[in-house]
């Protein structure tokens, strides 16, 4: 169910908040053993947290008075183990925060929380955010439900798994080169990565501070922009949170005709699968009968972000990570996993005396060019498109052995975050092994309604969205549900 039918049965009474709790904690039960997707299931706080809700609707006198005030009341989800979650163990899916019990809600949780969501639990992650699989997740990495043979994409792979799987209605995921994009467009659900600033990151574990986009993974693009009614805004706790105003996304949600669409030529070049080159040309063609304008654009300092990421994300990572002494909080520095340190060598590398200016300096000069290009691109069209990934879902261990290869997995997500625009991968189809494949819509900043808009045509036109796993549940019930 989407965020609609939920709330729609909660007001005829057709079911009641608890009872629709129970049925994804029996989800969780049922398919967590296989799938990895939570690190911790919070079963006793949701049904208490739905019981209140019920409570509440029974004694409400004006049920759309409620539900305006609390837009999101009854929908069970849950959140990446990278929020931070008051009296609840966040670990960042890494060894070292492994115990840690904030003392605090992040903004976003908060906003979440207030909406009256019921959490569910704690969502397995890359440690640190630190991968594009998911496969560097200290605690297994999380499978991917339309084959279990391959992960489900990182690092928000926790995240991707449980709304692909129905063991959530939405679930909140961070975005710093692709994190939430890459498993949207791997387990057939939408991923939006919003404006930098747009949603605050307060209260999150930092992994590379001026690219950290804070959003969520969704069944539907209407389900995504109610959710960031309610995420977005300014943040006095953060002080790169803006202030522009948060509109209502549903207003003009429907319709392209007349939308220019540019097709950037670097992103539909070699090294593409040709699988997902032709999902992406399907697409065309639907925004061309539903009335769009298709446009072809050049983002040419494309070929140099990937090398730009990869300079500055390790220099603002080990910067972040060097908090993690064992010594206020967390365990010991041997917990680092692999991919944490090779991240804290080479961004320590590039920030030393003798190497700032030829590597870090320099990353950041070219990062202006990448922003350059698409504001050239932006002044012609409303919206790019492309692939979200350029391959289909590896084989679980395939790129763990070459580090090198699994950062090349990030090429065409990461210049998004270099420049702090919006993107929103939406299911576009699947592969001959029925594999999912996901094209990636990017506004100009603060576009997000031009995203929704975009996406939700193309989604109630295709409704790939609606092919789902092929997942028998055992049945068992989970012990005292």
């Amino acid at each position: 169910m989407d965020i609609e039918e939920i709330q729609k049965k909660l007001v005829s009474k057709e079911a009641s908040c608890v009872e629709i709790t129970k049925e994804y904690l029996k989800n969780i039960t049922s398919l967590n053993e296989k799938l990895n997707a939570f690190i911790t299931v919070t079963s006793e706080k949701a049904l208490s947290e739905a019981e209140k809700i019920d409570n509440e609707i029974d004694e409400s006198e004006d049920l759309d008075v409620l539900f305006s005030l609390k837009p999101l009341l009854g929908v069970p989800m849950a959140h990446k183990d990278l929020f931070s979650t008051k009296d609840i163990e966040t670990t960042a899916g890494s060894n070292i925060l492994r115990g840690y019990i904030p003392p605090y809600d992040a903004t976003a949780v908060k906003r979440i929380k207030d909406a009256g969501t019921v959490m569910l639990g704690k969502l397995n992650c890359d440690a640190f955010a630190h991968g594009t699989t998911g496969e560097n997740s200290d605690f297994g990495p999380a499978l991917n439900p339309y084959d279990l043979s391959r992960p489900a994409g990182g690092s928000s792979s926790g995240s991707g798994v449980a709304v692909s799987a129905e063991m959530a209605v939405f679930a909140t995921g961070t975005d710093t080169g692709g994190s939430i994009r890459t498993p949207a467009s791997f387990t057939n659900v939408c991923g939006l990565k919003p404006t930098y600033g747009r949603v605050s990151r307060y209260g999150i574990i930092a992994m590379a501070s001026s690219l950290d986009s804070i959003g969520h993974l969704t069944r539907t693009v209407k389900d995504s922009a109610r959710v960031l009614k309610v995420t977005a805004g300014y943040d006095p706790f953060d002080s790169t949170s803006s202030k522009i105003k948060v509109p209502d996304y549903l207003e003009s949600i429907i319709g392209v005709k007349g939308l220019k669409i540019g097709v950037p030529e670097e992103y539909m070049g070699d090294g593409i699968d040709p699988e997902v080159k032709s999902a992406v040309k399907n697409a065309l063609k639907v925004y061309e009968k539903l009335g769009a304008e298709i446009a072809s654009v050049s983002l040419p300092h494309t070929k140099y972000a990937i090398a730009v990421y990869y300079v500055i994300v390790p220099s603002e990572v080990s910067s972040n990570l060097a908090r993690y002494d064992g010594i206020r909080f967390g365990n010991s520095r041997e917990s680092f996993g692999d991919e944490a340190k090779r991240r804290i060598m080479i961004g320590t590398y590039a920030l030393s005396a003798g190497y700032y200016d030829a590597y870090y300096l320099k990353a950041q000069k070219v990062r202006t060019l990448v922003i350059q290009d698409f504001k050239k691109a932006f002044e012609k069209i409303d919206i790019l498109l492309g692939p979200a990934m350029p391959v289909l879902p590896p084989k679980l261990g395939e790129n763990s052995d070459d580090p090198l290869k699994n950062y090349l997995l990030d090429v065409l997500t990461c210049p998004v975050n270099l420049a702090g625009l919006p993107a929103l991968s939406v299911p576009a189809g699947f592969s001959k092994e029925g594999l999912p494949i996901g094209i990636q819509l990017i506004g100009d900043h603060f576009a997000e309604d031009a995203l929704f808009r975009a996406g939700y045509t193309y989604e109630q036109e295709t409704r790939y969205y609606e092919q789902k796993p092929q997942l028998p549940l055992k049945g068992e019930d989970p012990d005292g549900i």
